[in-house]
């Protein structure tokens, strides 16, 4: 059946003018899709936001308001340098930055590092050749500076990616197991309607968990009917996944199209006959 993979993520945002409920400065860490840590300029403590994560011991929240704390700091500076090299003098501005690791039940392992300014890609880095790049010409003065013999910060994150972060990931899928990897089946529902002499196919897929899953149309048990259109994988309230696929196909012919759908609480996978 599909492997599964996991993922660890930190979503660090500063922002120049805080107000109306949004801090100055906020981290929040994910397992996979779900929430497990959060740190913010209004409460200033790294606190649980999973059931789970409270088996950590006084020092993981000690270390983590630590930590949390001076990224407090060098936010509040980097926002204002920001806007100096934008050449603004005030308004509502924000830096973004993400930072995280996937590994998958075939010891695969993914880094992701990127940076935003004001909700546009700022810097990426290049997970080939372990280099940043600018996406924004503001942005060279740091990527010259990190790509540089002295500083090779590519390096130092990959370090942290490939060892660190998965090494944490790894404890965290232990103690978060039971909600983690709790298997989930999906419902699968297949619907057609005909519209200007073509035949289109939804496949609509929900309730299931974890969120990898592989679903398509087959013809006739073969997979050779382009998707039209597919939805991302979106979560449902109680913590399941939904998508949909659709394709859009002639009708009569003969034919018979089915939904294939593979997903890890399955032990075969399905064959959904429209």
């Amino acid at each position: 059946y599909l492997s599964d993979s996991h993922s660890l993520r930190y979503y660090y945002t500063g922002v120049s003018a805080p107000g109306s409920g949004i801090p100055e400065y906020s981290s929040s860490g994910y397992v996979d899709d779900q929430e497990i840590v959060n740190y913010n300029s209004v409460s200033r403590r790294l606190l649980p936001r999973a059931e789970w994560m409270k088996k950590e011991g006084p020092e993981y929240w000690e270390d983590g308001t630590q930590i949390g704390k001076g990224n407090e700091a060098a936010y509040r500076h980097d926002v204002k340098t920001l806007m100096e090299r934008f050449n603004q003098t005030g308004g509502f501005h924000t830096y973004q930055w993400m930072s995280g690791c996937e590994l998958d039940d075939d010891g695969n392992i993914r880094g992701y590092d990127q940076h935003r300014y004001d909700g546009g890609e700022f810097i990426a880095l290049d997970t080939q050749t372990w280099t940043y790049t600018a996406t924004m010409s503001q942005a060279l003065i740091t990527t010259q500076r990190w790509n540089s013999p002295e500083v090779r910060e590519g390096e130092r994150v990959r370090n942290y990616l490939e060892n660190e972060c998965i090494d944490w990931l790894k404890k965290y899928v232990e103690n978060g197991r039971e909600e983690l990897e709790r298997r989930v089946r999906p419902t699968v529902k297949v619907s057609g309607q005909n519209k200007d002499g073509t035949l289109m196919l939804h496949c609509q897929v929900y309730g299931f968990h974890p969120r990898r899953v592989d679903v398509k149309w087959m013809k006739n048990g073969v997979d050779d009917v382009p998707t039209y259109e597919t939805t991302h994988v979106l979560p449902n309230p109680d913590g399941t996944y939904q998508i949909r696929v659709s394709a859009d196909v002639m009708p009569g012919e003969g034919n018979s199209y089915s939904c294939y759908v593979d997903h890890s609480s399955l032990g075969a996978p399905l064959n959904i006959v429209w």
